[in-house]
């Protein structure tokens, strides 16, 4: 993937490095395959904010993915990689052989022309979705269940990749991006190889307003408001927080905090928890 650095000839060109979407082949998505979704910003039923700092950004149009892939021994062939402005991976159009079309996530090292298919008895190769009895140890996979049937719900953000560690029973062991070590149904679907547009950590916006456009809104650190507004404001200058820890707007302690609960039923699947989590 190509990156454009650009020179600070402006303010909002400093620190700015954009993506050049040298992979995507087409800029129009399929139509039947898109649907409006209306933008809550953030807010619940009621309307009230329940996500701070979300709202405005470009209008999008949703495109469906299939992250179930239950074409099952179908081949299909990929016709076109596509930006999606809703996730930061790129999108596949698969045209299947009666005449289907979907979409699925862009696995790293796909071209045009290539041929995916969803099928116990695939081969190993890049884009193929196999249920985790059929793949071998040490594979790299995206898009996994965690539930038979549900859809791939795991390891789905631009560059991600998962390892199939072991399997015992009807139980593998998988090592997430996290460095997380869990335990998932070998009846699970997964798909082989990483997602794409793996450069995506690489990419610098370069001024608040690029991230304006992505439905974003500022953020105000707790230490400069004031005391009515969040635990950590007030003051006469540039004062300490004045707690032992850090505190959320609410109250709750952050930074550092366990918010897992205890009694959650995929505990006892968990072999090591992520780092802080």
């Amino acid at each position: 993937m190509v990156i454009r650095v650009y020179e600070a000839y402006t303010p909002g060109t400093r620190n700015r490095a954009i993506l050049q979407f040298g992979e995507t082949t087409e800029s129009k998505p399929h139509k039947q395959l898109t649907y409006h979704r209306i933008c809550k910003n953030g807010r619940n039923n009621a309307g009230i904010i329940t996500s701070r700092h979300r709202g405005g950004g470009h209008k999008r149009l949703y495109r469906e993915i299939d992250f179930r892939r239950n074409k099952l021994n179908v081949a299909g062939r990929v016709a076109s990689i596509e930006y999606d402005p809703n996730r930061n991976a790129f999108i596949c159009l698969i045209n299947y052989t009666d005449g289907d079309k979907r979409y699925i996530l862009h696995p790293r090292g796909v071209k045009v022309g290539d041929i995916v298919r969803s099928n116990p008895d695939a081969v190993i190769s890049v884009g193929n979705a196999l249920p985790l009895t059929r793949i071998p140890l040490g594979t790299i996979i995206h898009n996994i269940e965690l539930k038979s049937g549900r859809g791939g719900q795991l390891v789905r953000a631009a560059g991600a990749a998962a390892k199939v560690v072991a399997k015992e029973g009807q139980l593998a062991t998988l090592r997430l991006p996290s460095n997380e070590i869990r335990l998932i149904s070998q009846n699970c679907l997964a798909s082989i190889g990483r997602v794409g547009n793996i450069d995506i950590n690489n990419e610098g916006l370069g001024k608040a307003g690029s991230r304006r456009w992505l439905g974003r809104r500022p953020k105000v650190r707790g230490s400069a408001t004031n005391p009515v507004d969040h635990p950590h404001g007030g003051g006469e200058g540039r004062t300490s927080i004045g707690r032992k820890r850090p505190s959320t707007p609410w109250g709750h302690v952050a930074l550092g905090q366990r918010s897992r609960r205890d009694g959650k039923y995929s505990n006892p699947l968990i072999l090591r928890r992520r780092k802080g989590y």
